[in-house]
């Protein structure tokens, strides 16, 4: 198919009308609040990425979003809303229910220097197109010496959400974070999300987008600053969300919030963790997080996927490897279950880090408790 829409861009077409000519066609056949300054209003995730979305697409008409139900129906999680009346379908792209189809119907867009952003309903359902993401998006500035980018945004959210089961709740960071040629980054308030999704927007690379469903709703004081349309987030920069000298805490996406209420409850015990948002998962901001390790001398890593090569293990590896003779106690890896999602509520909870797992972590990791092999 991307043969006719070449010879028809070749013959002096547009490649965003060529490309809302040619989809029809596919149709047919198929959380403590805090570190914020300035802050003047309150805005939910939702409204800050659609916020997003739609100050990119009005400042480059080269941006186009594209995904299951992100037009009629305004996305399945809102995150659409309006811009469909505002752009119209040859920039917000209904498609069929075929992953594989539409990632790669992006991934030629991009190549022929369109910038396509594409949304999964769940990261889960991005399985269906990995071959485009990893062999074609990922590879292709490498494979072509540099002569070939590829500016795609592959957005949606990732992790457990509430009683959807193993297929729906798998949490995709290590995934796609191994990967050269990607960029992967991890929104936890609405200055992540607004700043990141327009840094990954703007950016000549891949940019994996992992946002998180419990998120969406979640408000966030958000400055003048952040309000602006100029406003961006730099990718490969974590940010301190709490100061402290006891113990470093490492956590991305919904899992921030989790940390911010452990640092509250360590307070009133004479802890004084230090939170970092790591943001960005790729690259890794390696400097700010060992910067943190040589202050206060211990590690506590949080994270909801897998335990086995998950975020944590890797920067526990890069600890080890730059700061070892800085650490006063074992590093300390809290991690989802090494099972797949449980869908009875009371299981799933079990599977998915707790406040009190990153308390206890922390307890242990100042000798303020008993080791877990000492109390069994």
């Amino acid at each position: 198919m991307f043969g006719v829409v070449r010879q028809k861009v070749s013959a002096g077409g547009s490649p965003l009308t060529i490309l809302g000519q040619t989809l029809p066609f596919l149709r047919a056949v198929a959380s403590p609040l805090r570190s914020y300054s300035s802050a003047a209003k309150e805005m939910t995730v939702r409204d800050a990425l659609n916020s997003a979305l739609d100050e990119e697409m009005s400042a480059d008409p080269r941006v186009f979003l594209m995904g299951e139900e992100v037009g009629e129906y305004q996305g399945a999680y809102k995150i659409s809303k309006g811009l469909l009346d505002k752009y119209g379908p040859d920039r917000v792209l209904d498609t069929p229910i075929t992953e594989a189809g539409f990632t790669g119907i992006g991934v030629g867009a991009a190549y022929h220097g369109l910038k396509p952003v594409v949304e999964f309903m769940t990261f889960n359902f991005s399985m269906q197109a990995i071959d485009h993401i990893i062999n074609s998006a990922a590879k292709s500035n490498y494979m072509s010496a540099g002569q070939l980018s590829v500016p795609i945004v592959f957005r949606g959210p990732n992790g457990a959400a509430a009683g959807v089961g193993a297929q729906h709740s798998q949490c995709y960071a290590a995934w796609y974070a191994s990967c050269p040629g990607l960029k992967v980054l991890a929104p936890y308030s609405s200055e992540d999300a607004r700043g990141l999704l327009k840094a990954a927007i703007r950016d000549p690379d891949p940019v994996v987008f992992l946002e998180n469903e419990l998120l969406y709703g979640e408000s966030f004081p958000v400055s003048a600053e952040v309000l602006d349309s100029s406003f961006c987030l730099p990718i490969g920069k974590a940010k301190i969300e709490k100061e402290g000298k006891d113990v470093t805490i490492t956590a991305f996406s919904k899992m921030v919030g989790l940390a911010l209420q452990a640092a509250d409850i360590l307070a009133k015990e004479g802890i004084n963790a230090e939170v970092i948002n790591l943001r960005s998962i790729r690259p890794l901001d390696r400097a700010t997080i060992n910067a943190s390790v040589r202050k206060t001398n211990r590690l506590v890593t949080v994270e909801e996927g897998f335990p086995q090569h998950g975020i944590g293990a890797e920067i526990c590896t890069s600890v080890v490897e730059e700061s070892f003779g800085y650490l006063d106690a074992p590093v300390e890896r809290i991690a989802g279950a090494d099972v797949p999602m449980p869908y009875a509520a009371n299981l799933e909870r079990t599977a998915v880090p707790q406040v009190e797992d990153i308390v206890r972590a922390a307890k242990r990791a100042c000798y303020r408790s008993m080791p877990m092999a000492a109390a069994a």
